[in-house]
């Protein structure tokens, strides 16, 4: 029999903290929570209402799983979310190891394994789909006993049920999701702009996009010197209509927004987004900490801004490193992770993200091949 999704399913599963999702911002949507209540609200992201943002598109986040459990990897995130699976990851799904990459509309999710832990994200990750009625019913075959959700049992997933437009969702090792039901499927899913690689013979991600990505800050964070960061070295400007006392959120280029709020947890709590390990033999420390992937209009002007200010950083993680301008446009990309005000003359790091900044072009004037985009 099946379990439905009614008001006292919601009150025994939703038992998460409503100041933890205090700040949901979402282009295009209808409401959005507010210190736990629901608040009329609405944000058109376009071009024209923001023409000076030269951030493309945030296209991936990159975050690790726990080694050895592609089974609940699988289960969260093609069962219950229904991504699609990327076709140059596609081999690892086979094996049960390594790398996945989970596609949800043009954008992704990069899922390393942990060494050997997962990572837990401090913040909130929304997803838009078309509607919920669909992960409510894979919730309510998870808690039938289906064999396919098996893998989720004993973890920490769980699903709160707010109403019929917005489920709040914790992964297996704890990263927490608001899933929003679209106002515009067509537009949310905006294939006529761009759209990860797919299987053939598959059908597309459920989801439509990954709309807003919310990272927690400590409480005595200065939000305006994070904003006048990302205006300065990513030419992306705040969002003022999306702002508060507690957040800030930065434009993603025409569809998503970066959003930066004091942690709902207190100003007790310890805030921390990277995770470093040495080596004498590397310049830089390696960090296995979260990271962000976007698109800039100009890579080089990107590129000289953050080494005027200090803030380019190499990952010896990663094999793809440069070390300066020219190797950054060889690789069409360069990494960062301190977040600095401009206008700070002591320098002092507020945050510690790692972004992976892309260009959607090669030095040849061609389309870099990961770029989602179907112009560039």
């Amino acid at each position: 029999m099946k379990h439905l999704l009614s008001a006292a399913v919601s009150v025994s599963v939703c038992v998460y903290n409503t100041q933890a999702f205090s700040i949901i911002h979402h282009a295009s949507r209808s409401s959005r929570i507010v210190d736990g209540s629901v608040a009329p609200f609405k944000w058109q992201l376009h071009a024209e209402s923001n023409p000076s943002c030269e951030v493309l598109l945030m296209d991936h986040f990159n975050i690790n799983h726990e080694k050895g459990r592609h089974d609940a990897l699988r289960a969260f995130y093609f069962d219950f979310l229904g991504c699609a699976i990327d076709p140059r990851k596609q081999e690892n799904i086979e094996i049960g190891t390594k790398t996945l990459w989970a596609n949800i509309g043009m954008h992704q999710f990069h899922l390393p394994e942990g060494k050997p832990g997962a990572q837990v994200f401090d913040g909130v990750i929304t997803l838009i789909h078309e509607d919920l009625s669909a992960l409510m019913e894979r919730y309510n075959d998870y808690l039938d006993g289906d064999e396919k959700f098996a893998p989720l049992k004993e973890t920490e997933f769980m699903v709160g049920v707010l109403d019929d437009s917005l489920l709040m969702v914790t992964d297996p090792w704890g990263t927490e999701f608001n899933l929003m039901s679209s106002d515009d499927p067509e537009e949310d899913r905006a294939s006529d702009v761009g759209a990860q690689p797919l299987i053939e013979g598959h059908k597309p991600s459920e989801g439509l996009k990954l709309e807003d990505l919310t990272v927690y800050v400590p409480h005595d964070a200065n939000l305006e010197g994070i904003g006048r960061f990302y205006q300065h070295v990513l030419g992306a400007p705040a969002i003022e209509e999306l702002g508060s006392e507690s957040s800030i959120s930065i434009s993603m280029g025409e569809r998503q927004t970066l959003t930066f709020q004091y942690h709902p947890d207190g100003p007790d709590t310890l805030v921390n987004h990277h995770d470093f390990s040495y080596d004498e033999q590397d310049e830089f420390p390696s960090n296995h900490g979260p990271h962000i992937s976007l698109y800039v209009t100009d890579l080089a002007k990107a590129y000289q801004s953050a080494a005027k200010l200090g803030v380019t950083y190499v990952n010896p993680r990663f094999k793809r490193r440069a070390y300066s301008e020219e190797e950054a446009l060889d690789q069409c990309m360069f990494r960062l992770i301190e977040i600095i005000d401009p206008l700070d003359e002591n320098k002092e790091v507020i945050l510690y993200l790692e972004h992976e900044v892309r260009s959607a072009k090669t030095r040849d004037g061609k389309k870099y091949k990961s770029c989602p985009l179907n112009e560039v």
